[in-house]
C-alpha cells in the first residue's frame, strides 16, 4: 500500500493512472487509497505530513496529540536483518522480481526508500554502504534456519557479485538488524552461519555483523577512522563499527578492572583547564575532518 501525504498526491495519482493506461490494467482491481481528514475549518483534505497522519489515525492514550511510536517499543528485536535487493539484478529479468516476492518472509512489503538521487547524492564523507545506494528496495528474505540456508545458497549468489573472495559485498540494511545477523561462513559464502554455534564460534568462523552490512571495503575504511579518532575505544557499543576488533576487547578488559584511583590535589598541575579541554576537542575535530577527506574521497 502506498500512502501519500503533503503536496505529492496529485503527481502520484497521475503517474499511477498513466501506468494503468499504458499496461491496459484499468479493468483489473487497481486503486489508490486517499486519506482525507477534516481540518479545523471542517474541510476534508489530505494530511500535510506523516506526523499529522499518525496523530489523526493512531490513538495515543498516554500522550494525546503526540505521534505514537509505530511500531511500539519492544524488548525483543528482530533476529536477522533485511536484504538490500540490487536494482541492477531486478533489471535483468522480470523473473527476478517474482523470485523476491515468492521468497519474501511474513506480511511485510518491500521497503521503498530508495531511487532518485540516492545513488549519487553523497559527499563521500558518510558511512552509508553502496548497497543502500544501489538497492531497489529492502525486504526480509529469511527468518528460519531453512530460509536462511536458501538465501545464502540460492539467492545471494545471483543477486550479488561474489567473484572476488577477498571482498564480501554489503548485503543487509542496518535498520532492523537483529542479534543473529551475520554473513555466511567465511570459507564458504553459500553456507549460513550455524545458529547453534556460540557467539565466539560465529565471530571466528562467520562473516561479521558489521561486514555483512557495510561490506569489506567500506568497513575497513570505517574501522581505520574509528582507530584514528577513538584509539582507546572509549565509545564502544555492541555490534558498532570496531566493536569486534581485538582493541575493543582490551578496552572492555580495562573497564572491568580499573586501576585504583589516585588522589588529586586541588591545585594539581596535571588537571586540564577549560581552555585546554576546548583546544583538545577542536584538535580532535580537525583531525577527524582531515582523516575523512584523505581516506574517503
Amino acid at each position: 500500500m502506498i500512502i501519500c501525504h503533503g503536496h505529492g498526491e496529485e503527481d502520484v495519482t497521475q503517474a499511477w493512472t498513466r501506468f494503468l493506461d499504458v499496461n491496459n490494467l484499468t479493468d483489473k482491481v487497481t486503486c489508490l487509497r486517499e486519506h482525507l481528514q477534516e481540518n479545523n475549518e471542517g474541510v476534508m483534505q489530505s494530511p500535510k505530513g506523516f506526523a499529522e497522519y499518525m496523530i489523526k489515525n493512531r490513538s495515543n492514550e498516554r500522550f494525546p496529540g503526540k505521534v505514537v511510536d509505530a511500531p511500539p517499543l519492544m524488548t525483543f528485536a528482530a533476529r536477522v536483518a533485511e536484504v538490500l535487493v540490487p536494482q541492477s539484478w531486478l533489471d535483468e529479468s522480470e523473473e527476478n522480481m517474482k523470485t523476491v516476492l515468492e521468497n519474501a518472509v511474513g506480511m511485510e512489503a518491500p521497503y521503498y526508500t530508495f531511487g532518485g538521487a540516492a545513488a549519487s547524492s553523497s559527499d563521500q564523507a558518510n558511512a552509508l554502504s553502496q548497497a543502500h545506494r544501489d538497492a531497489a528496495f529492502m525486504v526480509s528474505l529469511f527468518d528460519t534456519a531453512d530460509e536462511e540456508a536458501n538465501f545464502w545458497g540460492n539467492l545471494f549468489p545471483k543477486m550479488f557479485d561474489i567473484s572476488d573472495k577477498s571482498n564480501f559485498p554489503p548485503v543487509f540494511g542496518s535498520n532492523h538488524a537483529g542479534f543473529l545477523t551475520t554473513g555466511p561462513l567465511k570459507d564458504d559464502w553459500t553456507k549460513p552461519c550455524p545458529r547453534e554455534w556460540t557467539f565466539e564460534e560465529r565471530g571466528e568462523k562467520c562473516i561479521s555483523f558489521q561486514e555483512a552490512i557495510y561490506g569489506t571495503e567500506r568497513l575497513a575504511q570505517l574501522e581505520a577512522i574509528k582507530k584514528a579518532v577513538d584509539p582507546h575505544f572509549i565509545f564502544n557499543c555492541n555490534n558498532c563499527v570496531g566493536n569486534n576488533l581485538p582493541e575493543a576487547s582490551k578496552s572492555k578488559d580495562n573497564e572491568s578492572s580499573p586501576a585504583a584511583a589516585e588522589p588529586v590535589s586541588e591545585n594539581s598541575s596535571n588537571e586540564p583547564s577549560g581552555a585546554s579541554s576546548v583546544s583538545s576537542f577542536a584538535t580532535a575535530i580537525s583531525a577527524i575532518a582531515i582523516y575523512v577527506l584523505i581516506n574517503m574521497v
